[in-house]
């Protein structure tokens, strides 16, 4: 059967694109559902400030009159003008197997590409670098997180035989806490502490991180400015996270490390994981979807990673020691067991040394895919 790809015009088309992969994955016990509304407001232009620097066009794949696919084209001029990275994003990329709708989808963005003068195509990914980037490689068996994309093993396999080649790869772990730190840790921590006069700050109540928002984002960009796919965060887009994710972060999972002068030195970010509790939601926040998060908030065994920054100059100082100890005491607090981290970059070994000494497992890997605009 012939296939057609057609743009989103209009909100039931964009209703569309956003529950086909829900639809695609119903019966998998591994798929965790966004929440419809965010992802909406992610792609609407008009509330989305990150479309200052990015344009994006959405499109399905049809089949007759069944969806079978759907892709999002995507440039970030902020990327490509400041950067000189003169490439073509895609992202929000999902499909049947049928390596012909893959193809097709992927010739609609390199058709975007071509038109606009750009080199090359790689996804996928978001619209910046705080959205989810990288197909799953790894880990099919593995529950999904908030902050990685779930995929059916086809999807790398049609990107390899479309002539794709590896852009960049990243790698997730997963561990167990440790019921007590062995004393030599904490023996070192108190010596990084004394050596470099350095704190732990403790929060109690949401308001109170709002006053360090601003130097956590400051912090990032010295973390990650060295990685080669790094895009810089501009101020807009710290207001518009500051407004949207911070009054949903529980405060008691926020570990900040400064110095004598109160400056940021460190920080970390996790939360207990909400997966069970977005399978159930099933992508809806009403009546009953935040009732779920909310039992998943006060009683929970896991815990997810999410953002961590370390001021370069302290890299290499033992630093990483003061935050496992200082999120080991948070979740130790709060009956955590066990953690999975965030998608690193695998050659971000400054970070992936926090989890060296606790026997951290490889269980899940993803890639981005590139190729040339011809």
């Amino acid at each position: 059967m012939k296939i057609q790809i057609k743009e989103v015009q209009n909100s039931k088309d964009l209703d569309a694109f956003v529950k086909f992969p829900m639809k695609l994955y119903k019966d998998n016990p591994y798929y965790v559902p966004p929440f419809i509304n965010d992802e909406k407001q992610a792609m609407d232009k008009d509330k989305n400030p990150i479309f200052k620097d990015a344009e994006a066009r959405y499109f399905l794949a049809f089949k007759g009159k069944e969806i079978v696919g759907r892709i999002a084209a995507i440039i970030n001029w902020k990327e490509v003008k400041e950067q000189g990275k003169q490439k073509m994003r895609f992202g929000w990329f999902d499909t049947i197997d049928d390596i012909e709708v893959t193809k097709a989808l992927l010739e609609m963005v390199q058709s975007i590409g071509k038109e606009k003068g750009l080199q090359y195509m790689e996804g996928p990914v978001g619209f910046s670098n705080l959205d989810k980037a990288g197909l799953l490689t790894q880990g099919f068996d593995k529950l999904a997180t908030m902050v990685g994309l779930y995929n059916s093993p086809h999807y790398a396999e049609h990107f390899e035989t479309l002539g794709f080649e590896t852009a960049n790869e990243w790698v997730e772990f997963e561990l167990d806490v440790p019921t007590v730190l062995p004393e030599k840790v904490i023996k070192f921590n108190r010596i990084v502490q004394e050596r470099y006069k350095l704190r732990e700050l403790k929060f109690s109540k949401t308001k109170e991180l709002f006053p360090y928002v601003d130097e956590m984002f400051d912090l990032l960009d010295k973390t990650y400015s060295p990685l080669e796919t790094y895009v810089p965060i501009a101020d807009y887009q710290v207001t518009h996270y500051k407004e949207k994710y911070v009054p949903f972060i529980n405060p008691d999972y926020v570990n900040i490390i400064v110095d004598e002068q109160d400056k940021m030195v460190a920080f970390a970010i996790t939360m207990p994981s909400y997966s069970k509790a977005m399978q159930k939601a099933n992508g809806k926040l009403l009546p009953f979807g935040w009732y779920h998060l909310m039992k998943a908030n006060k009683k929970n065994d896991s815990a997810a990673f999410y953002l961590i920054g370390i001021d370069p100059k302290y890299q290499g100082k033992g630093v990483t020691a003061l935050i496992f100890k200082a999120m080991f005491e948070t979740f130790k607090r709060n009956g955590i067991k066990y953690l999975e981290t965030n998608p690193e970059l695998v050659e971000n070994e400054s970070i992936q040394v926090l989890w060296k000494a606790y026997n951290p497992v490889n269980h899940k890997r993803r890639k981005t895919f590139r190729k040339n605009i011809a």
